[in-house]
């Protein structure tokens, strides 16, 4: 199979589904893209044009936008999906709103098409229970900018043929993914459930005054932050002696924050308004320049950070092995 032929749907061109959207056309899979709200219909071109533009300055693509526009189609009309062999839903969070978009792609998509959500939140069982044919229905959970990283976890649900959730991580090494399968649904998956547990620590740390914003901030950078590009946690383990964090566990473990609550910093910003830089109002003061500034500082750290992290692909060691045996 030729997968560069397989078509692909992406429902919902929010900033994600832009991004996915741009990472597929990079990857030379005709799109159909399915704006469910006029918004999204009326930015998405200028959105998956910049991706591109900048794609393109960074040497990811050779070709300008025009090029891959050509096997793109943005429309609200969810018909143009009926040809798709894999379809990805990018909607927002919530259980009745995915249901009644599954209904729409499942009214006129093949029986065997792949149906998949970006969802981070819900669990596949969960969403899976919405559809005609559970079987077929997988997590595909990217990060944004989705055209730039590494990252991808494809998950299976209760009811998932986990034999094709393989051919989905297959696939997703053509569009420059090193994918982490999770066989077994639970809610957050695996990312989600790591990075959550760091950020409750972070809050427990701030709210009873051990650190500020800035300090954690800081130790997140300079010390994960170092090392994550290259290895996991275990591997780190690995590289800078088991035995030490055995000894450390024993004794810190049972101090680590548990609360099942939400942390009241973050409740308190919420029913501000906050958004982070999107409106100016985060954990960190912005004025309106700095959030803007933030915001494409943090796109030109996504291309040079996908630079670096590609000259240490997974499987680094076991290339240089083969290097040296030739």
């Amino acid at each position: 199979m030729d997968v560069k032929k397989i078509e692909v749907g992406v429902v919902g061109l929010g900033l994600m589904g832009c991004s996915i959207t741009t990472c597929l056309l990079m990857a030379g899979h005709p799109v159909k893209a399915i704006a469910g709200i006029p918004d999204d219909l009326k930015f998405a071109k200028d959105r998956i044009s910049d991706h591109l533009r900048r794609s393109r300055k960074e040497g990811l693509i050779t070709s300008p936008p025009r090029h891959y526009f050509k096997s793109l189609v943005i429309s609200g009309d969810y018909g143009l999906l009926k040809d798709c062999e894999l379809v990805i839903e990018c909607t927002l969070e919530n259980l009745e709103i995915k249901k009644k978009v599954y209904e729409k792609i499942e009214a006129v998509i093949r029986p065997d098409a792949f149906l998949t959500s970006n969802t981070s939140a819900i669990p596949i069982s969960i969403l899976q229970k919405q559809t005609r044919y559970p079987k077929r229905f997988y997590g595909l959970h990217w990060m944004e900018p989705s055209h730039t990283t590494r990252f991808l976890e494809v998950i299976c649900g209760a009811e998932s043929d986990v034999s094709k959730g393989e051919f989905l991580c297959e696939l997703s090494q053509r569009w420059g993914k090193e994918p982490t399968f999770v066989r077994k649904d639970i809610r957050g998956f695996i990312t989600n459930r790591l990075m959550y547990a760091c950020y409750r620590e972070a809050f427990y740390l701030v709210e009873n005054g051990y650190a500020t914003v800035e300090d954690v901030d800081r130790a997140c950078r300079n010390v994960p932050g170092y090392w994550m590009t290259l290895v996991g946690p275990f591997r780190w383990m690995d590289l800078t002696g088991v035995p030490a964090y055995h000894t450390v566990m024993k004794d810190l473990f049972p101090t680590l924050n548990n609360q099942t609550d939400v942390p009241k910093l973050i409740d308190d910003i919420v029913k501000a308004g906050g958004k982070g830089v999107a409106n100016a109002h985060g954990f960190h003061d912005y004025t309106p320049e700095e959030a803007k500034l933030w915001e494409e500082t943090y796109k030109e750290f996504s291309y040079e950070i996908r630079k670096l992290a590609l000259k240490y692909p997974a499987d680094v060691v076991k290339r240089k092995l083969k290097g040296k045996k030739k």
